[in-house]
């Protein structure tokens, strides 16, 4: 292959057929954990639910992909990504079934809840195409798994509906939903018989222990700890959205459990890291094996800014669409909004290329301005606007937001490759902690308001990204026999 360029219809290089197969994977993880939004108006009706129990169940879904991302990442790093996507594929098909024949609304929750699980399969294939493809390859490569893999939702928003149809009679929608669920459990057994975790001949790094991430110095391990805080938070968030005070469907005593829940489980995952950590440190890490981590705070702020606004934006702009231009009926405001996501396909591809072509610090400080400046464009957008103008302002900003993905994951993978995994998974959570972040502050503003919310906050993350530090020269792995192997990362 080409210094940047990678032949996707060379089927015959395992490198290619991984990326394939992997890229899948995640498309089917993203079916299964959105394959109930467009079945909802079914759901409601089958159920007889309110309006309030329709957005808990699309609350459920994102609370447990938070702390998943991270448990994930560990257990990519333990167990290699092979046996981590098949098992998560082969689970999550499960779980969707019994969504699926789930026979009252406590059920429905339950098994959504549980589903959003399925939210972190995007963590593994991080780790198993990072393995793959060299870094002047590496971005672009992440760029289509993440690209490609990502339109699954919008994937299943448009052929649900008409296969719940094609099924026909009231239990359309769950055979349609149940079906999902059948082909990812198929695929985790396909996947698992036709990839490998690395190379033929390399060799797979694990950390040296599991259960949290190892930093450098204990500067580090205060950060680490500090920055872990806003995923807790973000939980809490979601939580008092459920309250008696909002959608009321938790009771007050609930909720105190909950928050009482989350602080233990900061205070047992500080405990983790304090064991990772406690031992090499107080030895001192040899400066072949450090690396800093503030690369991984400003990637986590990034992904905040991008992935995280993709997230809110996806989700409030058919209504943003319908409420501003009069005369848009549900179905026209859909379609119309639908050219956000759909830029998915191109622009995150494109800005792993860019990453890999014109240097990763540089590429991020550009999309992640014209990120700022596109959200900008979108607050200014009202009634009187010629609607083809709008659309055209909403795929250039979200062109910016996808690429910008593109070039976050384009450096993931050269952290630190032992724990690239954990390091996904950090940055992973970090996107929905944006999401929580985003949406809890439009409940609160106009929709002028929240999206100078969004630029103004990639103008801070504009500013980080000033600090961070291009990835060159070599990394450092060491065997377990103590022979070190470098892996370039220019």
């Amino acid at each position: 292959m080409s210094e940047h360029r990678i032949p996707l219809t060379d089927l015959k290089n395992p490198s290619i057929r991984t990326l394939h197969f992997t890229w899948f994977a995640f498309f089917l993880t993203f079916v299964v954990w959105f394959s109930h939004a467009p079945m909802l108006a079914f759901i409601k009706e089958a159920f007889d639910l309110s309006g309030q129990q329709i957005k808990a169940l699309m609350i459920l879904n994102v609370a447990m992909t938070i702390p998943a991302r991270i448990v994930i990442g560990i257990l990519v790093d333990k167990f290699g990504p092979r046996h981590v996507y098949s098992g998560l594929l082969i689970l999550s098909g499960f779980m969707c079934v019994l969504f699926a024949t789930a026979n009252s609304y406590e059920q429905l929750a339950i098994f959504r809840f549980l589903l959003g699980f399925v939210g972190a399969g995007f963590v593994i294939g991080i780790r198993m195409v990072g393995e793959w493809f060299p870094a002047k390859q590496v971005g672009l490569a992440e760029g289509i798994y993440g690209g490609w893999g990502n339109f699954g939702s919008a994937a299943g928003a448009m052929t649900l509906p008409t296969i719940a149809l094609l099924f026909g009679g009231e239990d359309g929608w769950r055979y349609a939903i149940g079906l999902t669920g059948v082909i990812a459990a198929i695929y985790g057994v396909i996947y698992y018989i036709n990839v490998r975790d690395t190379p033929k001949g390399s060799t797979y790094f694990k950390p040296k222990k599991s259960g949290g991430l190892e930093v450098s110095n204990w500067g580090d391990f205060w950060f680490l700890l500090a920055m872990n805080i806003p995923m807790y938070v973000a939980l809490a968030v979601l939580t008092w959205k459920l309250s008696p005070s909002n959608l009321g469907l938790l009771t007050d005593n609930a909720c105190y459990g909950i928050y009482a829940g989350l602080f233990a489980l900061y205070l047992f995952q500080t405990s983790q890291i304090w064991k990772v950590n406690y031992e090499h440190l107080k030895e001192g890490v040899p400066e072949m094996q450090r690396y800093k981590f503030k690369q991984v705070a400003i990637l986590d702020w990034s992904y905040f800014a991008t992935f995280g606004s993709e997230l809110a934006v996806v989700s409030m702009l058919p209504l943003f669409f319908l409420e501003t231009f009069e005369g848009l009926d549900p179905v026209k405001a859909g379609l119309l909004a639908s050219g956000f996501a759909f830029m998915n396909l191109v622009a995150r591809p494109t800005g792993g290329w860019m990453s890999d072509h014109f240097g990763r610090r540089k590429t991020m400080i550009v999309l992640i301005c014209g990120l700022a400046a596109g959200y900008f464009l979108l607050s200014q957008i009202d009634g009187g606007w010629w609607i083809p103008l709008a659309v055209m302002a909403t795929m250039s900003c979200s062109f910016f937001v996808q690429a910008g993905e593109g070039a976050v994951f384009a450096m993931v993978p050269l952290v630190q490759r032992r724990m690239t995994g954990q390091i996904a998974g950090m940055v992973g959570a970090y996107g929905n902690v944006g999401a929580v972040t985003y949406l809890t502050v439009l409940s609160f503003v106009d929709y002028s308001t929240f999206f100078l919310v969004i630029a103004a906050s990639a103008g801070v993350v504009f500013a980080l990204v000033m600090f961070l530090d291009e990835p060159r020269g070599k990394m450092t792995e060491v065997l377990p026999d103590g022979t070190v192997q470098l892996i370039d990362v220019t």
